[in-house]
């Protein structure tokens, strides 16, 4: 029997697809996947740039497709909203949980505080030992959303997610 092509077969199978820079995030954790629609054979789906110029947009929207074709969608369309923009708070806490463990400092607070956070340059706690000693060493890290930072207490260097 084939399974029912539906939106909550869409959400399900989004929700396998990694974010390509951060491979223990899906798409849908991460917050980028926006709207689905579903009718008979065919799928959109809204998705929306973490920041505009993300390289990952591409990967996005090619491994979108391929999971929902290799499950039975013959047509997929992707969609790119830029309005709302994207911010660190549509990621789900479970992300914020996987990204610490994963060696990355989840965004500290609401977007809306983001710029005097930021400003204040406030020590951003390590997610290996969880100090707060610690100092921001480059404004970028291993992508542009985020920032490279020392811990002082273990020495580890880590990225920190911009609160965006």
């Amino acid at each position: 029997m084939v399974e029912e092509l539906n939106i909550e077969k869409v959400w399900e199978l989004l929700n396998k697809v990694p974010d390509p820079e951060i491979p223990v995030l899906s798409v849908v954790e991460l917050g980028v996947v926006r709207d689905v629609y579903v009718k008979e054979n065919r799928a959109e789906v809204t998705i929306t740039p973490t920041y505009s110029g993300c390289p990952a947009m591409k990967t996005f929207s090619d491994d979108i497709i391929s999971q929902l074709k290799k499950n039975g969608f013959e047509e997929v369309i992707i969609h790119t909203a830029y309005n709302p923009p994207w911010t660190t708070d549509w990621m789900s806490e479970t992300a914020r949980t996987k990204l610490k463990e994963y060696g990355i400092a989840p965004p500290q607070g609401l977007a809306k505080n983001s710029l005097k956070l930021f400003a204040k340059n406030l020590p951003i706690p390590c997610p290996r030992c969880e100090s707060t000693d610690t100092r921001r060493i480059s404004e970028f890290g291993s992508t542009a959303c985020k920032s490279l930072h020392q811990c002082n207490t273990c020495l580890d260097t880590f990225d920190y997610f911009k609160c965006i």
